[in-house]
């Protein structure tokens, strides 16, 4: 399994699991890998770092010692040199993360909220605000479709109602 980092031309970067580079390939040929937040369909592999996994390279100290290796520091001092070492301390509030990347990570939150606690009305918004607005359906928050008219008349009726466009891939389970 490779995974990658992507990036739609939003500038929305996020990742993708593929069983190899060819599979990636294959897939964003036929536009079935798509940008999760905004549904774009071009998308570039961004550079990443290798995982390597060097815990099993590493000799275990005993061969290393029955080989008569004497450039491995023993247990103490490795411990000793640890001890020492400063310790690595996140930059307060976030300073470290990319603004972008920040913004994205909120707007991504938003959203499920909003899809969690709303019931979708389809096409029916504008009539369901106005029952809701007048007192003939019961009062819960809604989303939906309306035209720009339809919005536009809600508005000029004193209904407040605000757009908020959804990507399709977040309408859905999100892995």
């Amino acid at each position: 399994m490779k995974v990658l980092d992507l990036r739609c031309s939003s500038d929305h970067r996020f990742e993708g699991w593929f069983a190899s580079e060819d599979d990636f390939q294959s897939q964003s040929a036929r536009g079935l890998v798509t940008c999760p937040v905004c549904g774009d369909p071009a998308i570039v592999r961004l550079p990443s770092a290798p995982r390597l996994n060097v815990s099993g390279a590493r000799e275990p100290r005993e061969v290393a010692r029955a080989r008569g290796d004497r450039g491995a520091p023993d247990e103490r001092s490795r411990d000793a040199a640890i001890a020492r070492a400063p310790a690595a301390t996140p930059p307060a509030g976030g300073a470290g993360v990319p603004v972008p990347v920040a913004m994205q990570a909120l707007w991504l939150q938003a959203v499920q909220h909003v899809l969690a606690h709303t019931d979708d009305v389809g096409d029916r918004f504008a009539e369901e605000a106005r029952r809701i607005h007048y007192g003939e359906a019961d009062e819960r928050a809604i989303r939906g479709r309306a035209s720009p008219e339809e919005t536009q008349a809600l508005l000029d009726e004193g209904i407040e109602v605000m757009p908020l466009p959804l990507p399709e891939a977040l309408k859905g389970p999100v892995q």
